[in-house]
């Protein structure tokens, strides 16, 4: 059984700071049962060396923070370039990516993984959206925060994993995050043979399916620190999502 906070549905379901009433709570705890019993959930993950093997320009220019607002007009603002960005050769994968290198600076390998539900959450969701739609949106939200909290165990497995080598873990890191181009998808479910693995494919428009699988990057390090397993405490986005933990 896969331990969940139902904290996190609420939120999921945009209670950010308001308690539900007993209908919500009811229906929560009966979505809860339901997809216990439907979930199979699975996983996979490999470590790999990590290497930055060489940079690239940055894609245009940045205006000067420092111009004031009072220049003359028909004047040019000076400029600054961003600067390089590195990439990441993982696994075979060249990823261009300021902000995944910046997770990882100072790793030596990371470690590959995805994790799945299985069908089951698919299953209900789409038969509820048929007959009851708040259901189905509970659902949603109910199975969304299931995946995050197993995806938490997986990662767990990887930090004592990690610990008994001398590794420390660093957050972990999905294609789609900041600029890591969620095209990756694609090579994450060549390298780790994710349908014979866990059963998970990805549409044309690289979504996963079942739809409630994640894949991530986890970088390990000799440097100790605290490693913070939830994504949106190191996501770009996470100021202006609607569903971001930060600042609740």
């Amino acid at each position: 059984m896969i331990k969940i906070d139902k904290k996190e549905i609420y939120r999921y379901l945009g209670y950010r700071r308001r308690t539900p009433d007993a209908e919500v709570i009811r229906m929560v705890d009966s979505c809860v049962e339901d997809l216990q019993r439907e979930v199979t959930p699975r996983f996979i993950y490999r470590k790999y060396p990590v290497e930055s093997v060489y940079t690239i320009p940055a894609p245009g220019l940045l205006p000067d923070e420092n111009l004031s607002g009072d220049r003359k007009p028909g004047t040019v603002p000076s400029r600054r370039e961003e600067p390089p960005v590195p990439v990441l050769r993982i696994a075979g994968m060249e990823i261009c990516s300021q902000s995944l290198a910046r997770n990882l600076r100072g790793c030596e390998n990371v470690y590959l993984m995805a994790a799945t539900l299985g069908l089951g959450p698919d299953r209900l969701i789409a038969r509820a959206s048929v007959t009851h739609m708040s259901r189905a949106v509970t659902l949603q939200a109910a199975a969304a925060a299931m995946i995050e909290s197993w995806c938490d165990e997986v990662n767990q497995r990887i930090i004592r994993e990690a610990a008994e080598e001398g590794f420390y873990c660093r957050p972990r890191f999905s294609p789609g995050y900041g600029d890591f181009a969620l095209e990756f998808q694609e090579d994450f479910a060549q390298i780790l043979r994710l349908q014979k693995e866990i059963g998970v494919s990805l549409t044309e428009s690289l979504l996963m399916m079942p739809s409630k699988s994640v894949t991530a990057i986890i970088g390990v390090t000799r440097e100790k620190q605290g490693c913070v397993l939830h994504g949106c405490e190191v996501c770009e986005k996470a100021a202006e999502c609607a569903f971001s933990r930060n600042g609740d």
